[in-house]
């Protein structure tokens, strides 16, 4: 499988040949992963490959091209492969304790920011994982500090680094506990994306999903909507008055979801769309 114009052992046939073997996988933009996981082993960029495809592959590099690329084949996440992944303007560190930060989270950054406008103030995120969405908060209002609560202990210690990695160690704490049962105090903002795929679908999901990202987060339970029933029976007791909560919803949650916040007394301020227009960000207020 072969019709690679560089000679053998250079960037460009390194290149040529895995995205052969990616685009054989049914993996999509394979020149672009293949471009990526090369540039993982050589400690480059992308653009330095472009720049030098006759230029030699070292032999530590490509043995450690060999195993990014049979475990991409094997369907296992570029962003767990390369080690972190780009979220809002953050660069994060992932692992298979959290799940990969997507652009469409980014909509409850969004709504997040227009209803918590002011610098200072206290922000609550359950369900914290990579810290992507706190992290992304604190990063567009000064002075405001915030808590991340994880049920894994990995992703709280990953959140934490996160944290420093992108200058906000100061601002942001991170610990371990089931939802917001250990945490007392009240919270100008809070913010979740818990699991909400029903039970029955998860193992369906995708291969890069279903195989390789954790089950616990993912899982919502037989309707999806375990986790929200516990987070909108807290928000009262977490919230201060005029306080709001923005949720991540999966497609259609919207009516379910904002039945359990009316129930728990909240009142429902709007969903904000993703990029793919699928209601995402629930907004909730403190009544």
């Amino acid at each position: 499988m072969s019709d690679c114009a560089d000679p053998a052992g250079t960037v460009g046939a390194f290149l040529c040949r895995a995205g052969q073997h990616l685009r054989a996988a049914a993996i999509e933009a394979p020149r672009l992963e293949a471009r990526l996981l090369l540039a993982g082993a050589m400690s480059c960029t992308p653009e330095a490959l472009l720049r030098a495809p006759r230029a030699a592959v070292p032999p530590e590099a490509a043995s450690r091209f060999a195993t990014l690329l049979q475990r991409r084949l094997d369907h296992e996440p570029m962003a767990y492969l390369l080690g972190h992944q780009g979220f809002w303007t953050l660069d994060l560190e992932v692992s298979r304790d959290t799940l990969i930060p997507r652009a469409d989270s980014e909509a409850i950054v969004e709504a997040a920011l227009e209803v918590f406008s002011r610098s200072g103030g206290r922000v609550l995120d359950l369900g914290t994982g990579t810290g992507c969405l706190l992290l992304a908060v604190l990063a567009e209002r000064e002075g405001a500090f915030g808590v991340g609560v994880d049920l894994s202990p990995g992703a709280a210690a990953l959140a934490a680094r996160n944290a420093a990695r992108n200058g906000l160690a100061g601002r942001a704490a991170f610990l371990a506990g089931d939802w917001a049962g250990a945490l007392a105090g009240r919270f100008d903002l809070v913010l979740s994306n818990p699991p909400y795929i029903e039970s029955a679908v998860v193992p369906g999901l995708m291969p890069e999903v279903a195989a390789h990202e954790p089950a616990r987060a993912l899982d919502g339970g037989a309707d999806g909507l375990d986790a929200y029933r516990v987070i909108t029976a807290a928000l009262p007791r977490l919230l201060v008055p005029g306080g709001h909560a923005v949720l991540e919803l999966g497609e259609g949650q919207g009516p379910a979801v904002s039945a359990l916040a009316e129930a728990a007394g909240l009142a429902v301020r709007g969903l904000r769309a993703d990029l793919g227009g699928i209601g995402r960000a629930l907004v909730l207020a403190a009544r």
